[in-house]
Parts: structure tokens; C-alpha cells; sequence
């Protein structure tokens, strides 16, 4: 079994008036630090998939596992432990940072949340994170409203580091930044691949799941569609849906 396996995993959104089905008989098992890409067209359940495997969303059937045991049904109180071992990293870096907070402050709060280090050794880890995102050390007392969207969101990723994480989820990190900073934060996300953490990254960024990632899986109408290299899915796509999907993308 691996690190996260889901089992027949389906996600309906209800309203008074009308029943959305998201995702529909997922099974998937993601192994211990692989790079998993999630990848399809808008609606696809791509966003709804990484946000029910991290247990944001709440499945309304099948089972979720992680390192083997059963987390499904698992309330919020109990799922607080797990949370240290299982982060996100949201679309919109400019929701997500607390805006009252210095820079240092956010990417210590989740060590001071879960009693981790001294406070001695937790400022040490703050410069250490923001050495390892590519920011500098005088940042540490800086608000957010003082960072560009990219720089933002590697604060944002310094603080899901900070708990030292076994699993870390992408939701489409760059959808919200402009096109000039697109590229310092996927850049922050290459040189952490390599650091054997797992990490599932949901994007629209084709190349960039090509050159990074170990596994990709192509998601249409709420299922797993394709799931395969990178070079069986881009460079030679069998999955009719999926061949549209790129030829789409590449003429973008």
C-alpha cells in the first residue's frame, strides 16, 4: 500500500436545486516521494481530487488511506495530528497569508500549533526555510503587502515546510500569479523535488509537469482518464480527451 490510496473515492456537491458529481470511482495509490502531477481541463475534478486526498473535502463515498490507515471518517479534532504530516499549498497567495502577521510569524505559527523546537530553534528554522525558498534573511519582519504575488507564495510554501511534512499538495500554485513570476515559484518547487518529500502538484503547466514529475495523471468528467509517465501521457497520449486537452494547451 502506499503512502496515500484511495478506494472507489467519489465527491458530490448538492444544493437545494441541483446534484454535481466531481469525482466519480477514483481509485489511486500515491507512492512514498514520488512527484505526482494532476493535470486536466477546467471542471475536470483535478482541484476536488487533491483537496479530498488531503481531507479538506469530505468524500461522500468510498475509503481514504494514509500510510495504511483508514483516515475517511476521521473527525476534524483527530485529523489535527495528521494535518502536520499532510500540507497544501492553496492557488491564491494573496488570500492565504495573514496579513496582520510579520513574514517570520507565518512560517513559525504552524511549529508553535503543533509544540515543535524551542523558540530559539524555531527562529532558526524560519531563516532556514526562507534561505531554502529563495528568500533573505531580513524578510523574516516584513508583512505580506510588502511581497510580490511570487514571493508570496514561496512564503507559503516555507510555512507547509515548516512541520516537515511527509505529503505536500500544490493546488495550482501559479493560476494566481502574474506571467513574469510564474516561473521563480515553479522553479522553488524543481529544487524541493528533490528533496524525496512527496508531493502532488494539481496544474494547468504542461511542461512543467513534464520536466518534473515521476507519475502524471490526466483527469476528465471527474475520473482518472490516463496515468502514466510523463513522456507515455504528453509525448505519446493515447486517451483521445487527452490529446485534445494538449493540442488545446500547445496552441495557448
Amino acid at each position: 500500500m502506499g503512502i496515500i490510496t484511495l478506494n472507489s473515492i467519489g465527491k458530490v456537491y448538492r444544493t437545494k436545486e441541483i446534484e454535481t458529481t466531481a469525482l466519480e470511482n477514483v481509485n489511486l495509490e500515491v507512492n512514498k516521494g514520488e512527484f505526482l502531477s494532476i493535470m486536466g481541463p477546467s471542471g475536470c475534478g483535478k482541484s476536488t481530487l487533491g483537496r479530498t486526498i488531503m481531507k479538506i473535502y469530505e468524500p461522500t463515498g468510498g475509503e481514504i488511506f494514509y500510510r495504511g490507515q483508514n483516515i475517511t471518517k476521521l473527525s476534524n479534532k483527530k485529523m489535527h495530528n495528521l494535518r502536520k504530516s499532510m500540507q497544501m499549498i492553496f492557488q491564491d497567495p494573496y488570500a492565504s497569508l495573514n496579513p496582520r502577521f510579520t513574514i517570520g510569524d507565518i512560517i513559525e505559527e504552524p511549529m508553535v500549533i503543533h509544540n515543535m523546537y524551542t523558540k530559539a530553534e524555531r527562529k532558526e528554522k524560519v531563516y532556514e526555510l526562507l534561505e531554502l525558498v529563495g528568500l533573505k534573511p531580513d524578510h523574516i519582519r516584513r508583512y505580506p503587502h510588502e511581497f510580490s504575488g511570487g514571493q508570496r507564495q514561496r512564503v507559503g510554501i516555507a510555512r507547509a515546510l515548516a512541520v516537515n511534512p511527509n505529503v505536500v499538495l500544490f493546488d495550482e500554485p501559479t493560476s494566481a500569479l502574474d506571467p513574469e513570476l510564474v516561473g521563480e515559484v515553479l522553479n522553488t518547487i524543481k529544487s524541493l523535488a528533490e528533496e524525496g518529500t512527496t508531493m502532488i502538484l494539481v496544474t494547468h503547466e504542461i511542461g512543467f509537469a513534464r520536466e518534473v514529475a515521476s507519475r502524471i495523471l490526466f483527469m476528465d468528467g471527474g475520473r482518472i482518464a490516463a496515468d502514466g509517465r510523463p513522456e507515455e501521457i504528453i509525448d505519446h497520449p493515447e486517451n483521445q480527451r487527452l490529446q485534445q486537452f494538449l493540442n488545446f494547451v500547445n496552441r495557448k
